[in-house]
């Protein structure tokens, strides 16, 4: 077990129990839909490059009616940066030990119609201590109604903090979640931040507030779309974006490589690809 200050623990404590109320929220919906579908969790170790241990962390998965594949995993790690990959994390320059706890969930839907949704939430400590994060809607099938509904609340959780965040905030998500070599976007935008730093509790506060916002309006889309009809070209065209989506992951993604870099476990990092995909 890595040994934990105060506010490590209260952000781990913060991030285990978002999870718990978010994977309740998902298993109703499937109860809904009448399916007995639950996550299965799998907590996993972590051992540090000079064998001490480095925290861990539990992988939640659920394969349902309507979330076909769901994700949401919960981590707490510690140790030390390889001295190339600290050169490229604040604060672990000249110090590579770290300390990271979060939050991270992706969810692909079975009906096309209902988009599918990434969130992640995290404390990082170097030398320097911060928060980063967000959450974006990717819909194979674009509906503005949705796409308005969940910016709408990412934009009151911001306001609440910041007048600047929303607008700062979206147009970062918008930049980061772009695939150049396809020239498009992954998605339907959303937030994201990254490096709040020097003030835990008002940044830890407006972390808090993302995750409330995410679980407020994630579920009211799902009920929505869940059972609208749909037919083989749009399954088609669902089973395209997921390529997508995949590649952005695979090459671009920021949480994809620390988790990889700093010895994480690969089905936890990996398991938000998609459970199929085409590629024409």
């Amino acid at each position: 077990m890595i040994e934990l200050d105060q506010e490590q623990q209260a952000a781990r404590d913060w991030f285990e129990s978002l999870r718990d109320r978010i994977c309740a929220a998902f298993e109703a919906i499937e109860r809904e839909a009448g399916s007995d579908a639950t996550f299965d969790y799998s907590p996993w170790d972590r051992v540090d490059a000079d064998g001490s241990p480095g925290g861990g962390g539990v992988r939640g998965l659920m394969n349902g009616r309507i979330f076909e594949k769901v994700g949401v995993n919960v981590s707490t790690v510690g140790g030390r940066f390889n001295p190339e990959f600290a050169k490229t994390i604040l604060g672990a320059e000249e110090d590579p030990r770290f300390f990271a706890t979060g939050i991270s969930l992706v969810a692909h839907m079975a009906n096309p119609h209902v988009p599918a949704v990434h969130m992640n939430t995290r404390f990082l400590a170097t030398s320097k201590r911060w928060f980063g994060g967000g959450a974006d809607l990717n819909p194979p099938i674009p509906v503005e109604e949705d796409i308005a509904d969940f910016h709408a609340r990412l934009r009151a959780a911001c306001a609440a903090h910041d007048p600047t965040y929303y607008p700062r905030f979206s147009k970062w998500a918008d930049e980061y979640f772009f695939i150049p070599h396809r020239g498009v976007a992954r998605g339907a935008g959303g937030i994201f931040y990254d490096h709040l730093e020097g003030y835990f509790e008002q940044n830890f506060a407006f972390t808090r507030d993302v995750g409330e916002a995410f679980l407020d309006i994630f579920p009211k889309i799902v009920r929505r779309r869940m059972d609208m009809p749909h037919d083989d070209a749009d399954k088609a065209r669902q089973l395209e974006w997921r390529g997508r989506y995949a590649e952005f992951n695979l090459i671009y993604d920021r949480g994809t490589l620390f988790g990889l870099k700093t010895g994480g476990n690969v089905d936890a990092i990996l398991m938000s690809l998609p459970p199929m995909a085409t590629w024409r």
